[in-house]
């Protein structure tokens, strides 16, 4: 995946940062699904989008809902008309995305490689760049996290680390009653066996 970027610099999205030389985009994009986002603060659908993508987002990276951070990884290609309203936006996002500067000709060339022609466009890739989705909005939309299953698979990801929010909640409860369940079954095997030895000796008298 670091090879659709060689030579590019991606922003992190906190102040200042950058991932630009090929090891640090190699450890930033490798081995994850690739979402590239282009959108805008200012398109009255990419605002409605906007808040579902984060949510999406958060809900498989987050862990407070997942176990271990999902292998994904998302890059903003901005429609903004100045680098201001690029900022804004990215604030309101989480700190985990990454962006394409404002004013790079790359963003031009991402959208004809990727034949985008409106926002918003969420282009799923593979690690060595092949395309699994055209445009994700409406899957995302319709399915939320669960849709990630689905292109995790589609990728062949070296290793499956997601736990969906519903997959945590089942799991955490089943740690938390599991001690209980082999505890009451230690007592009810003791139980069992004290019996067994009463009937014993009871038959052993005369």
């Amino acid at each position: 995946m670091a090879a659709l970027f060689t030579g590019k610099v991606l922003k992190v999205n906190r102040e200042r940062d950058e991932v630009e030389t090929e090891r640090e985009l190699g450890r930033a994009l490798e081995n994850k699904v690739l979402l590239l986002y282009f959108g805008s603060g200012q398109c009255p659908r990419c605002r409605q989008f906007s808040p579902i993508l984060k949510d999406f987002f958060v809900r498989l990276t987050d862990e407070f809902y997942v176990e271990r951070a999902s292998q994904l990884v998302l890059v903003y290609v901005s429609r903004d008309e100045t680098e201001e309203q690029q900022s804004a936006f990215l604030r309101s996002m989480p700190k985990r995305w990454l962006a394409v500067p404002f004013g790079d000709a790359f963003k031009r060339e991402l959208e004809l490689r990727f034949a985008v022609s409106e926002v918003p466009a969420v282009v799923v890739l593979k690690p060595n760049g092949e395309v699994i989705v055209g445009n994700a909005v409406e899957e995302i939309r319709r399915m939320g996290p669960a849709c990630f299953r689905n292109w995790q698979e589609a990728a062949e990801l070296v290793d499956r680390n997601f736990l969906l929010a519903e997959d945590f909640d089942e799991w955490s409860r089943r740690s938390i009653t599991d001690p209980i369940r082999r505890l009451k079954y230690k007592l009810d095997k003791k139980t069992e066996e004290k019996d067994k030895g009463t009937k014993e000796e009871g038959e052993e008298s005369p």
